[in-house]
């Protein structure tokens, strides 16, 4: 059994002169008897659609809740997704032990892996975890935000 797609006379007519619907034909019209100049379908608007659900697997969690992500290289691909966890999961504190802090993010920028830590309030270290993280004690989350336990 063939199924044939049922388009009204009105959506056939628009179709039939450029339009994707009736109602845009509709507008079209009106402008027109109006004398508003307009342009159609010509303005291209970019955006960003999340495509899907991804999952970010932490590199160490420490007994205190601190996540530790280690990094030789910090690619633009990395630092997108750190930023959209930070946005999405705000109660988790998620620090980085870099290779050198001091590297350029690439070849031409000054900006370092440091100072795009600390614009963006994340903590760091070179080469090994400060013993201090390792001590901290853990803490607990309320309404988001992050407190220490007495």
């Amino acid at each position: 059994m063939v199924t044939r797609k049922v388009i009204s006379k009105k959506r056939a007519h628009a179709l039939k002169n450029g339009y994707r619907s009736g109602l845009e034909e509709e507008i079209a019209d009106t402008l027109r008897a109006k004398g508003v100049n307009f342009t159609y379908e010509e303005t291209k608007i970019k955006y960003i659609q999340p495509a899907s659900e991804h999952q970010y697997t932490a590199d160490f969690e420490l007994e205190n809740g601190i996540i530790i992500e280690s990094k030789g290289r910090f690619l633009v691909a990395d630092r997108k997704k750190h930023l959209l966890i930070k946005r999405q999961q705000p109660h988790l504190d998620i620090r980085y032990i870099f290779s050198n802090s001091k590297q350029k993010l690439n070849k031409g920028s000054r900006t370092t892996y440091a100072a795009w830590c600390e614009k963006n309030g994340f903590l760091y270290a070179d080469k090994m975890i400060p013993e201090h993280w390792i001590n901290e004690r853990r803490r607990s989350v309320h309404d988001g935000r992050r407190i220490n336990n007495p």
